[in-house]
């Protein structure tokens, strides 16, 4: 069995036992269809096609690729401990990618694939810059590991990158819509249990949707991170324990369905942005865990103190907000350099200049 399998049930996973008496396991996401998992539990194949089925795609069954396919390259990839040694949230991403290649060029033999062919695939993802550069990755990931195992004498991807494009990102909410959005969703409803567990953990979308009872002691919040595999431990703050005793909350999940049922990370962001939208406010849950973010930094939090709460590692992201916060105050303690007719007094407040008399 896989490491990262957790004891509990995944969400949206039943064990059934057929009229002939095998026990059997489904993904049914509420009263959608009902996808059968095919390969053992506990496997790289299981995740996989767990995976799929949750996002709405039919598994590929297990065994079926012909030697000397790319698919069979692929097969062989998920039994490495390349592949188990990515995040969940990593693997999950590059299946969506690796099901979409094997659409295409499954069969294809993988000793063909050039640089002229990835390059190709690049170029059809030209207008969606993100996925073109995950799909490098994910094909990078595959023919290292595939040179390493000598089973290629060359990788395609090597030189192939795609240029990030700056942007702003997620924009960051303001108090003046946080405060509105707690007027919209009062304590005792759903949204504002998402609402508050955005705010007051930081974490990100999927780490909210898995957080539960299970996760706290003592007062204490701790939780394994999906996207980077860092442990994150927080003190309760009393705002969140308020809310989740308000309710309503879920048993193995405070965010739930009616019917207590634990939300996907995508099924979450719907919600969340449904309950948004009824607010008044073009607002993300990212840009939540930003206004979180930026509250401990002009707060004085540190970039280790940021990163422990946020899961960051390496100081670039955290060092982001430190700098931000320290412009502001060197910039508000500089301007009263600037002005002729004021002074900083040392409380902070700009006091006049007394006149001065003959």
């Amino acid at each position: 069995m896989i490491p990262d399998m957790p004891r509990q049930r995944p969400p949206h996973l039943n064990r059934e036992r057929t009229r002939h008496g095998k026990v059997v396991w489904v993904v049914r996401v509420g009263k959608g269809a009902r996808v059968r998992i095919r390969a053992d539990y506990g496997t790289e194949a299981f995740k996989a096609e767990y995976d799929a089925a949750l996002a709405g795609e039919a598994p590929a069954r297990p065994g079926k690729a012909q030697a000397g396919t790319l698919a069979w390259l692929l097969d062989r990839y998920r039994e490495t401990a390349a592949w188990s040694r990515l995040s969940i949230a990593t693997r999950r991403q590059r299946e969506n990618i690796f099901r979409h290649v094997m659409k295409t060029a499954g069969v294809e033999p993988y000793v063909r694939i050039s640089g002229k062919t990835i390059q190709a695939g690049i170029d059809r993802r030209g207008k969606t810059p993100a996925q073109a550069r995950h799909f490098v990755d994910a094909m990078r990931g595959l023919f290292q590991w595939a040179l390493s195992a000598e089973l290629v004498k060359l990788d395609p991807t090597a030189g192939k990158a795609v240029a990030k494009i700056k942007t702003k990102g997620f924009p960051v909410w303001t108090d003046t819509e946080i405060e509105t959005f707690e007027r919209r969703w009062p304590r005792g409803t759903r949204e504002r249990v998402m609402f508050d567990i955005f705010l007051f953990t930081g974490l990100r979308r999927g780490d909210a949707a898995r957080l539960g009872k299970q996760h706290v002691k003592n007062g204490v919040i701790t939780i394994d991170t999906a996207k980077t595999d860092t442990r994150v431990i927080l003190p309760m703050l009393a705002e969140l324990e308020a809310t989740l005793v308000a309710g309503p909350v879920g048993d193995l999940a405070f965010i739930a369905t009616a019917d207590g049922n634990p939300l996907t990370k995508e099924s979450l962001g719907n919600a969340f942005q449904d309950a948004c939208r009824a607010a008044g406010i073009r607002k993300s849950a990212h840009g939540l865990r930003k206004a979180a973010a930026t509250r401990a930094a002009n707060a004085g939090a540190t970039v280790a103190q940021l990163e422990a709460i946020f899961g960051w590692e390496g100081g670039r992201m955290a060092s982001l907000y430190t700098r931000s916060a320290d412009r502001q105050a060197l910039a508000a303690a500089a301007m009263g350099k600037l002005s002729r007719t004021s002074t900083p007094a040392p409380d902070g407040k700009v006091r006049a200049k007394p006149k001065k008399t003959r």
